[in-house]
């Protein structure tokens, strides 16, 4: 399957109570990102109204994860509010409007009531490492994907992207490659691990 099948799988979606909730989940830097964002564009250029919410906005600031001493893990699981998450998930499948967080990259920090999900979208796309995690409180995500794609990707291939992205951020060479190995590699081989059954599996090179 390539990206357009999985376009097509999307819009084929039968009609549901509620919004209907694709999740796009896989390791660190697999893609998620870039791959939601573009089903997002084809979608509402076709008329639909969608929207893209990232998990990232879910990160606890760098202050609470510094009094945890988790800072240095930053991206782990226990580095996150998944009830937070959960909760607007949940409240999101039912309409409405809806606030919620995203992150700045740039700053590393979450930004709070960054931006809104209108009645008038119908089809969400969630895209973040946890959304098919089997630890709770993730576990209770699985229930409703009304589709879910794991993006499968090698580990060599999730090191030589992260360790891109610290370089791409300002960081040497070698602390590039400590940041990586220390806690991106370690949370993809996690996610790697645990990760529930997808709908949809896409491995390198399908898209």
């Amino acid at each position: 399957m390539n990206k357009t099948d999985l376009l097509n799988k999307i819009v084929g979606l039968p009609t549901s109570d509620g919004r209907q909730m694709v999740a796009i989940a896989g390791p660190p830097a697999s893609g998620k990102s870039f791959l939601a964002e573009w089903l997002a564009t084809e979608l509402n250029h076709s008329g639909q109204a969608v929207k893209v919410i990232p998990m990232d906005g879910f990160h606890l600031d760098n202050r609470l994860l510094e009094q945890r001493g988790l800072l240095n893990r930053k991206g782990a699981p226990e580095t996150f509010d998944a009830a937070g998450f959960v909760h607007l998930v949940e409240r999101i499948k039912h309409d409405g409007t809806h606030i919620y967080p995203l992150f700045d990259r740039a700053r590393d920090i979450a930004i709070a009531g960054a931006e809104e999900i209108s009645e008038a979208c119908r089809l969400v796309i969630f895209e973040g490492n946890y959304l098919l995690f089997d630890q709770e409180p993730w576990q209770a995500l699985n229930t409703m994907w009304d589709l879910s794609v794991w993006l499968a990707t090698p580990q060599s291939v999730t090191r030589e992207r992260c360790v891109q992205r610290w370089l791409d951020h300002g960081l040497s060479q070698d602390d590039a490659i400590l940041r990586a190995e220390q806690n991106d590699v370690k949370n993809a081989q996690l996610i790697n691990r645990c990760n529930l059954p997808a709908h949809v599996t896409l491995h390198e090179g399908d898209w």
